[in-house]
């Protein structure tokens, strides 16, 4: 196939050409007028699977022929690679004996680093391994670096790399990947170094970017039938750029650095790189363009020496538009726009980024055209249905049950697959509602029998929800295969749900997928070790990261969506580069632990750079297309953003052209942008609604509340819309399913634990006591209170007031003792069809027969003008007590009521009874009450409440936010 060269064989393509097609167009070329068989003797070597189907797909099109022989480069026994090494080690096995060495290291030097880092660790000590296995650098190499300059940092990292040393000097029979893939190389180059194949062997894609992909390309380009195939090579670049990409400190970042390194060691000369085929770029003017835009930047002096020679700079713009949107809402909406433009036309269209966020908004603007682009990246599999379920599940060992665990996994679409779902998803339902309004924040066994009993639900139903979710808290360590077998076992009861079986976890792509990793991790449990319940969820977590699904209904053909990588086996007629931000594309380099970059440089790893210098070889591939949309949003959620590196040399570039019409060429490039970036925007246009206005209804008499608890009544001052909405629209809050130890429940206990303590010590003086009253609370916190920290906390404010609290409490003895706790009221306004309610939390009585009113406060007490006010709790109540309004006890003239403050400090407010005398009160109650009976009294939202910032139950339902206090209330008549 191919004559006798004297050099090494290397071909190349330039950017923009589809790489696939060309190949094989030159495979035929090769091949045609020769015999059918030649073809067929041929290996061909790629890089990825994606490369392989395409080149399948392509001689499946047509002419037909015999096929050669396509294989990938990690698969070398195509090749004749016959060897006595094993298989290698599986790369989840290495990670967890990884994670077991470094967890021991921490145990014995705490210092060292956290043990929340124990998998991040482990993860870039393993890429560490294989670098340097794929790179051919020994221990020993590490070991002799300069690091005169940073001794303390290398000191702890050499910790580390010794677990690494141990790896790197294992024997055949414990290789890694990369570590069996060198030997397997170096044992084929051996092998043809004594017997060469004589049939063509061709390596095509690959940029050698790897140390041993390197030593590969360099042995098939010296065979006598061999070559290599470079994609994206630039044809336009002088020798002398050539000579200049020699030292990867300065030049790794480069597109073309790669191929610069594969020469120097092949010993050719740009010159000899021959073009594969016939083929063209589709726009040679804009490579020339390109490539004068990407020049190392020590010699970007060739913009002032070679830039005035440029010509066809408006051919090369013509195709090109660029968008720089003022956020990324507005570029996604811009592409998505130009894409559904495509498949009107039916023009092949793809988006190519390395910002998933940017796919996601693409994807979800095209949903509205019922436009499903073929996205190449899929969904990560720990996002998928079965990879939340298990994480849910996993959840579940770490940690207490509570509402929001329980019923994120009895929801989950994956929980109950089996027979009678839909009565599964109403007794879940109940369940909720119950939870919310009867808690516990911690359910369990009595609970549910409990809530079973309420709600008359099946018992087989409840026994398999206590089975399947209580007592699964594990607080200790358990071997690995020991997680793997309970998260497998509960996993499967809950997807199967009653009925029993395994439900449908397994089924659909997503779920074999999570199989396969879960099936995997109990393969490798034997090396992983012991391992406590968080530790388990975070690797389980981690693993299901590294998959991900493609399991797409009909996607909308021509319409895709690509990563990079695809990219670069991809053809398409119009290519939008998307998301071209520094830190986006390209990527900021992944902070390393272990070595800096001088250090990687001297020891012959990989450089940060590298990863930017392959994302350059991507973006000078893709610009050389057809049609090519550049886009990138000027600013992010929370700042500016930095266009990338190459945009904003292309850009500088053009404008420092204005004689060969550069800065045009841009201003019209710029200009195609804004056109379709004012399409987006009108697309956003919606028509203007009026604010809402600030409500006053007034409903019909007859729905007016006729009843009130006395704590309501400062809600009627303050906010009415509130009484309207809860007792006139009957609408209740919701309450929360993460019950939390707030203020309410605060409140709630600490009322408990001063009635209890009240009460006893009536009949024992004794009683009152530090001790007692301390012994007391901590009883019933520990009864009333799940949260351990909460108890503690509210235990120590108690202690801090307990001292003055008693204190008060023997002064109120002094003339007056309890008499009731918890009083109910209850009394009906003479004249108006209106009855208070309430309860007093105590009274007491006085030696002369009067009454004493108090009120336990958690919080702040309300002033005295504020009570005069707003806050007439206490008010009201010595009123009631005049007015015969408690039950069993009779009416009496109240000497004092006081709120009794037990917050942050001990403090009494008295209520101003001298200024706001109970017959004032009485009165002033029945005019407040009166004028709601009134046809044009409306309840105002939100009249007078304390604070701007107070937030109230049925704010959203006022609709406050379109109007703020000053507006002016618009009453509304209901009917």
């Amino acid at each position: 196939m191919f004559d006798p060269c004297p050099h090494p064989r290397v071909f190349a393509l330039p950017p923009g050409v589809d790489f696939p097609r060309a190949l094989v167009q030159g495979l035929r070329q090769r091949a045609a007028g020769q015999a059918p068989h030649v073809l067929a003797r041929a290996q061909v070597v790629v890089n990825t699977h994606r490369m392989e189907r395409r080149i399948r797909a392509l001689f499946d099109a047509g002419p037909a022929t015999l096929l050669p022989r396509v294989s990938l480069v990690t698969d070398l026994t195509a090749l004749g690679a016959v060897t006595h090494l094993p298989p290698a080690i599986p790369p989840l096995r290495r990670r967890l004996e990884l994670v077991q060495l470094i967890t021991r290291l921490l145990d014995q030097q705490p210092d060292l680093a956290a043990r929340a880092s124990i998998f991040d660790l482990s993860d870039s000590l393993a890429a560490l391994i294989d670098e340097m296995q794929g790179e051919g650098v020994s221990p020993a190499i590490i070991r002799a670096l300069d690091v005169s300059d940073q001794s303390g940092h290398w000191a702890r990292a050499q910790q580390f790399i010794a677990i690494a040393e141990h790896y790197l000097r294992s024997g055949d029979d414990e290789l890694d990947v990369q570590a069996r893939q060198r030997r397997v190389v170096e044992a084929l180059i051996a092998e043809w170094a004594l017997r060469p194949p004589e049939h063509p062997v061709i390596l095509a894609g690959s940029t050698g970017s790897r140390g041993t992909t390197m030593l590969l390309m360099e042995a098939v380009a010296r065979l006598p039938q061999g070559a290599v195939v470079l994609p994206g090579y630039d044809f336009d670049q002088p020798e002398r750029v050539w000579d200049g990409l020699e030292d990867a400190l300065t030049a790794e970042d480069h597109p073309q650095f790669r191929f610069a390194r594969l020469m120097a060691r092949l010993n050719l000369t740009p010159d000899q790189i021959a073009p594969w085929s016939d083929d063209v770029a589709p726009c040679p003017a804009r490579n020339r363009l390109v490539s004068l835009a990407l020049r190392p930047a020590p010699v970007t002096d060739a913009w002032m020496s070679e830039g005035p020679q440029l010509e066809g700079i408006d051919t090369a713009t013509r195709d090109i538009t660029l968008i720089e949107a003022a956020s990324p809402r507005d570029e996604a909406l811009a592409i998505a726009l130009r894409l559904r433009q495509a498949a009107e036309d039916g023009q092949s269209a793809a988006l190519i980024t390395p910002d998933r966020m940017l796919t996601r908004q693409v994807s979800a603007a095209l949903d509205r055209w019922n436009i499903l682009p073929d996205d190449s990246a899929g969904l990560p599999l720990h996002l998928s249905p079965p990879g939340r379920f298990l994480r849910h599940v996993a959840a579940l060992f770490s940690a207490r049950l509570d509402g929001e665990a329980l019923l994120s996994v009895l929801k989950h679409p994956l929980c109950h697959t089996g027979e009678g779902r839909n009565e599964h998803l109403l007794h879940t339902r109940d369940l909720e509602l119950d939870l919310r309004r009867n808690g516990p924040p911690f359910p369990g066994v009595g609970d549910l029998a409990a809530f079973a009993t309420r709600r008359e639900v099946p018992e087989g139903w409840t026994n398999w929800v206590a089975r399947c979710f209580c007592d699964q808290h594990v607080t200790g360590t358990l071997p690995l295969i020991d997680w793997v077998d309970r998260l497998r076992q509960l996993a499967e009861a809950l997807s199967a749900g009653t009925e029993g079986g395994t439900g449908s976890l397994w089924e659909q792509k997503a779920g074999q997928e999570a199989l396969a990793i879960v099936t995997a991790l109990a393969d490798e449990a034997p090396h992983g070790g012991e391992m406590d319940a968080r530790d388990f969820a975070d690797l389980l977590g981690g693993l299901l990261s590294t998959g991900e699904v493609r399991d797409r209904d009909a996607p909308y053909p021509g319409i895709m969506i690509w990563g990079t990588l695809e990219a670069r086996v991809m053809g398409a007629e119009l290519l939008i580069l998307g998301g071209l931000n520094e830190g986006s594309w390209p990527e900021s380099p992944a902070p390393d632990p272990w070595l800096n970059r001088r250090m990687r440089h001297d020891a012959g790893l990989l450089l940060p750079e590298r990863r930017i210098g392959l994302s350059a070889h991507d973006f000078q591939q893709a610009i050389g297309a057809p049609e090519v949309w550049l886009t990138r949003a000027k600013r992010s959620d929370d700042a500016e953003t930095v266009p990338s590196r190459w945009l904003n040399r292309l850009t500088n570039l053009l404008q420092g052209l204005p004689d060969q019409g550069g800065a045009a060429a841009l201003s019209e490039m710029r200009a195609r942008g804004r056109r379709w970036l004012s399409m987006a925007e009108a697309l956003e246009e919606a028509p203007r609604s009026a604010p809402a206005p600030r409500p006053s209804p007034r409903p019909p008499l007859a729905a007016r509340p006729r009843q009130l608890s006395v704590t309501e009544i400062k809600k009627l001052i303050r906010d009415p819309y509130a009484i309207y909405a809860r007792h006139v629209l009957r609408l209740k809050p919701l309450d929360p399913l993460v019950q939390a130890p707030d203020a309410l429940l605060r409140g709630i206990v600490i009322h408990e634990i001063l009635e209890s303590f009240v009460r006893d010590s009536v009949l024992d003086m004794a009683l009152l006591n530090r001790d007692t009253f301390l012994k007391r609370a901590a009883t019933m916190l520990e009864e009333l209170v799940a949260w351990p920290t909460a108890r503690a906390l509210w235990l120590a404010r108690l202690d801090r007031v307990a001292d003055a609290f008693l204190l008060s409490e023997e002064a109120r003895r002094a003339d007056a003792g309890p008499i009731a706790f918890e009083a109910r009221m209850r009394k009906q306004l003479d004249g108006l069809d209106f009855t208070l309610t309430g309860r007093a939390d105590r009274i007491d009585r006085t030696e002369r027969g009067s009454l004493c009113l108090y009120d336990y406060k958690t919080g702040a007490p309300p002033s005295e003008k504020q009570q005069a006010k707003f806050d007439r709790q206490l008010l009201i109540e010595a009123a009631l007590a005049e007015e015969g309004g408690f039950e069993g006890i009779d009416p009496a003239p109240v000497a004092r009521a006081v709120f009794i403050g037990m917050g942050g400090s001990y403090k009494e407010v008295p209520a101003p009874l001298d200024a706001e005398p109970p017959a004032r009160v009485w009165a002033e109650l029945h005019q407040l009450i009166g004028a709601y009976f009134e046809p044009d009294q409306g309840f105002t939202a939100r009249r007078m409440l304390h604070k701007d910032s107070d937030a109230g139950d049925y704010d959203h339902l006022a609709r406050f936010g379109e109007w703020d206090r000053s507006a002016t209330s618009e009453p509304e008549d209901l009917t």
